[in-house]
C-alpha cells in the first residue's frame, strides 16, 4: 500500500499543474484581445466631424479593416481590433483628412470598468 499515497500526491500535483496552465491560458487570451480605438475630433470649436463614410471609404480603400465608425458628442470613435490596425488608420488618415482634425489614440476604459463591475458587487461586500 506504498504506492496509493504517491499516487495521489501524484495526481494533487497534475491537478494543481492543470489549474495553473488553465489559468495561465486564460490571462493570456484576456491579454490578446485589446480593442484599441482612435478619436476624430474638430480643432476648431464648432466646426463638424468628418463623415463616416469618408473615412470607411479611406480605410476601407487602404485594407484596413475596423469594427465600428460612431459619432459621439462632437468626436467620431473608430474601433479596431488591435492596435496595429489602429495605428495603420492614423496613417491614412492622418494624409487623407484635411488640416484641422485631431487624430489620437483613445483608452479603452470598457475592459477596466467591467472588472472593476465585478470587484465592486455589493453581494461580496465585508463589514
Amino acid at each position: 500500500m506504498v504506492t496509493a499515497p504517491f499516487s495521489v500526491r501524484r495526481w494533487s500535483y497534475a491537478i494543481v499543474a492543470l489549474m495553473l496552465l488553465s489559468a495561465m491560458i486564460l490571462i493570456w487570451t484576456a491579454l490578446q484581445h485589446q480593442e484599441s480605438t482612435l478619436a476624430i475630433r474638430p480643432v476648431s470649436q464648432g466646426a463638424s466631424v468628418p463623415d463616416g463614410f469618408y473615412i470607411w471609404h479611406h480605410l476601407d480603400a487602404n485594407g484596413i479593416r475596423f469594427k465600428s465608425i460612431t459619432p459621439q458628442d462632437d468626436v467620431l470613435l473608430i474601433k479596431f481590433d488591435s492596435s496595429a490596425q489602429s495605428a495603420a488608420a492614423k496613417v491614412v488618415l492622418d494624409r487623407s483628412l484635411p488640416h484641422g482634425y485631431i487624430i489620437a489614440l483613445q483608452e479603452d476604459e470598457s475592459q477596466t470598468a467591467a472588472w472593476l463591475t465585478r470587484l465592486r458587487d455589493n453581494s461580496h461586500r465585508f463589514g
